[in-house]
């Protein structure tokens, strides 16, 4: 942010003075941060009253990529473009790279010039005679691609005369025209790159001038034909009798679907500045650590990768956490590295042992490991020690307003009226508060910040407030607690965190993060945020899902309908799916997107396809008698676990009895048939999936005449039937003995609407068909041994697991997922 006088000169006189054309000027303005820098660059340089446009083009490039690490070099750049010593793109590129690699060190000057070609001058002659060469090297390839290469460079042909072959230096971006890729492609901009290679210091202008001359004394006038488009011959098809070749091989992967943490720089590079926080009434902070800071950092780490998975333990964590393990967790291990599993336990009223018990359990279910389990808590010491610090060096001081007080003074930019107080009013005040002495909301701690500011975070955020509750890991040691603007980046800086990743939604808060451990002269850890995760049809804020359990519109925080972890494990969905559709998603930081469940179903059939062995359930059974097999008559039957199995291994099979008394589902019997339907009808064959074909001979009714309570048929033990229906089945084990009966849930999106939380009434939109609970399905006897926790698929209904509540004499299962697979239609 630039402070002017009020008669200092508009941003846009100033960038038109320096020759900027007026559109760059205004779309200059339309960026802050860039008016900021070139503004601030134009006074370091001493041309408030202007220049030519050649150095008004460079002061625009340092503007605007001028490493932020090296920031105290800026001035001595300049000096050398007011001069003319450097006057040239590739030289200021060549200063770039220079002072990057220097940072915050001294250099010697010698050595810089050196590296950017000041007072390198290349004669004339020289540049002349390396075109020859270049075109001389080339000259078949360009006489036979002509203008069509060149078209959209090359000037037109009267205008080189007219001009008596002197060009005007356009920056016009380089293209060319489609060719065979069999074929060598050259353009203006390749014959450039070649001389730039052998003369990067000469004078581009001279360079484009040279080249366009050439090749006009090369090529001549244009004509009609190179202005034609090159024809493109059809592909002949093969005959039947030729060979087709059919390249197998997939596309490439690309390194960051391969590896989506190449994005993260490594802990040695964190001398940079990759953050710049602007005050109302201070110069900009750029954020960097020293060298000696960084060296000691890395000699405490060993330069290895550390991370932290911070949750705070108010409740049971779900899939947005998943992504956030994922990325924490996976990018330390990808590097070697460390990541610290950190209970972010300041808040000791909403905090459980329950919770803190079960984020453990789920993160070793979801296969990570942590490197150390510790709590904010273990810090609250040292956390005080750093408060004192921060009164006594002015940066803190205890404030008595009410909360809704300091509510509407954050709100109209107002200094709180004890901001100012003596600095060791603060001190004792605060040591009070330590010991008990002022009463529960009557005081807190607050960072004096920039109240000024255009960021809200940076309105004298609270450190410290008083409670009178116990803590349930520290006990009653405290009655004052840190708040987690304070806590969250001491403690990151304390545990040598290189990689502090967090949600976009936080990223607000990088600037009060990072002014603070900057006021504390702390070691500041790489902040870096990503795109949280949305998932359609459910909501994932702790506040609703709390209201959910407590309202009793699930059951529980592990109801399989919730996306919290505890309730997917609980619906069978397994850690290395939920893994896989995070990895799919990405680490980017686009955070306007709605990631749609059929994505995650998609993975969980993925992996349930292959782990999962089949079985047969009917839900909702009807009666089917065979009348030509002999009553109490009972074949055991062979039934394939997976699709793919072979006879020889008796492991992928399961027996099925087979008897005269049969059950199907009741969806799969009409009345009337039809030529889409594959079911069973009156005087209509169809195949028990491991069995026979069955007809329907004879339909018994209810009294109503409506309701079908009996299916009579004859089956064909030759098997020369061949109808195209197929149907699951399960029949009486023994004459008079009903199969095992089994509860059945089938599970479905939680919410209608694909955003409910958007909604006014969201509560209004939970789908009443979001359970559905089958008390007497029908099963084969296999699955009788079952346990909680065991995954199957039951042919044509979907994916399920043995549920909890399940006992000795009464299985429960829980639907997955169904079978039907809509994502994968339209791809990955």
């Amino acid at each position: 942010m630039v402070v002017e006088d009020d008669d200092s000169e508009k941003p846009l006189d100033l960038f038109l003075k320096i020759g900027l054309d007026e559109r760059t000027a205004r779309n200059t303005i339309a960026n802050n941060k860039v008016t900021a820098n070139l503004t601030t660059v134009i006074h370091e340089a001493a041309l408030t009253n202007g220049c030519n446009r050649s150095v008004g083009n460079l002061l625009y490039t340092v503007a605007t990529k001028f490493p932020a690490n090296a920031l105290v070099h800026r001035p001595t750049l300049l000096r050398y473009i007011v001069s003319s010593k450097i006057k040239t793109p590739a030289q200021l590129e060549a200063a770039f790279s220079f002072f990057s690699s220097q940072c915050l060190e001294n250099f010697e000057l010698k050595e810089f010039e050196e590296s950017c070609g000041v007072d390198i001058d290349v004669p004339l002659e020289d540049i002349e005679s390396t075109v020859n060469e270049i075109f001389e090297e080339n000259k078949n390839v360009i006489l036979g691609q002509r203008y069509r290469t060149n078209g959209h460079v090359r000037r037109d042909c009267r205008k080189l005369r007219n001009r008596n072959r002197q060009f005007q230096y356009a920056q016009e971006s380089l293209k060319s025209a489609s060719t065979p890729s069999t074929m060598l492609v050259w353009s203006v901009g390749d014959l450039f790159g070649h001389v730039r290679k052998r003369h990067p210091w000469a004078d581009p202008k001279i360079v484009k001038q040279l080249i366009d001359v050439k090749l006009y004394g090369l090529l001549g006038e244009r004509t009609a034909a190179d202005d034609e488009k090159p024809s493109r011959k059809k592909k002949e098809k093969p005959t039947k009798s030729e060979s087709i070749s059919v390249d197998t091989h997939p596309p490439p992967t690309s390194e960051e679907e391969l590896n989506p943490f190449l994005i993260f720089p490594q802990p040695e590079e964190n001398f940079k500045v990759h953050t710049e926080i602007f005050f109302s009434d201070r110069p900009v902070l750029r954020v960097c650590n020293t060298r000696e800071m960084l060296e000691k950092h890395l000699k405490t780490t060993g330069g290895r990768v550390f991370t932290r998975f911070p949750p705070e333990p108010n409740g049971y964590l779900h899939i947005g956490h998943a992504k956030a393990m994922f990325v924490s967790f996976g990018l330390a291990k990808e590097r070697d590295g460390c990541c610290y599993l950190r209970y972010d336990d300041t808040n000791p009223e909403a905090e459980k042992k329950e919770y803190i018990d079960h984020i453990e359990e789920i993160v070793q279910w979801m296969g990570w490991e942590p490197f150390k389990i510790t709590y904010t808590s273990d810090y609250f010491q040292d956390l005080y020690d750093l408060a004192v610090e921060l009164i006594r060096r002015g940066h803190a001081y205890v404030d008595h307003q009410t909360p809704e007080e300091i509510k509407e003074y954050r709100e109209k930019k107002m200094n709180s009226p004890w901001r100012d107080r003596p600095i060791a009013e603060s001190l004792e005040l605060f040591d009070q508060m330590r010991r008990g002495m002022i009463e529960e909301g009557k005081a807190t701690l607050r960072m004096k910040q920039d109240m000024q500011s255009d960021n809200y975070n940076m309105y004298d955020l609270i450190a410290y407030r008083i409670k009178f509750t116990p803590h349930p890991h520290s006990g009653d040691k405290w009655c004052i607690y840190p708040s987690y603007d304070y806590s969250h980046c001491i403690v990151d800086s304390l545990e040598n965190i290189t990689h502090s990743l967090c949600t976009l939604e936080f990223e607000t808060r990088r600037a009060s993060y990072y002014w603070l451990i900057d006021a504390l002269g702390l070691y500041k850890p790489h902040v870096w945020e990503y795109s949280r995760l949305n998932v359609t049809n459910t909501v994932m804020s702790k506040r609703k899902l709390n209201l959910l359990v407590r309202e009793k519109c699930v059951d529980g925080w592990d109801d399989p309908r919730l996306m919290t972890l505890a309730g997917l494990q609980r619906r069978g969905v397994t850690s290395t799916s939920i893994n896989a559709f995070v990895r799919g998603i990405g680490i980017t930081r686009s955070d306007c997107s709605m990631i749609r469940l059929d994505r995650l179903e998609y993975h969980m059939r993925e992996e349930l396809n292959k782990t999962a062995p089949r079985m047969m359930v009917v839900l909702h059974p009807l009666k089917v008698v065979i009348t030509n097999l002999e009553a109490g008559s009972v074949m055991d039957l062979d039934a394939k676990k997976w699709p793919d199995a072979q006879i020889e291994d008796s492991s992928a099979f399961y027996k099925v009895p087979f008897s005269n008394v049969v059950y199907i589902e009741q969806t799969d019997f009409r009345m009337k048939d039809s030529k889409d339907y594959y079911g069973l009808a009156p005087g209509k064959s169809v195949l028990l999936r491991y069995a026979f074909p069955i007809k329907c001979t004879e339909v018994i009714l209810s009294d109503d005449k409506e309701t079908v309570v009996e299916v009579r048929a004859e089956f064909d033990p030759s098997k020369k039937t061949k109808p195209k229906g197929v149907l699951h089945w399960v029949a009486e084990p023994s004459p008079g003995v009903d199969p095992l009966k089994v509860e059945v849930r089938l599970f479905d999106k939680l919410f209608l609407s694909e955003n409910p939380a958007e909604l006014d009434n969201w509560l209004a939109d939970l789908n009443p068909a979001s359970k559905v609970v089958v008390p007497k399905a029908y099963s084969v006897s296999s699955l009788r041994t079952a346990a909680v926790g065991d995954r199957f698929q039951f042919e044509r209904l979907g994916y399920f697991v043995v549920d909890k509540d399940s006992i000795s004499n009464r299985l429960v299962f829980n639907r997955t997922v169904t079978l039907r697979d809509s994502y994968s239609k339209g791809g990955k």
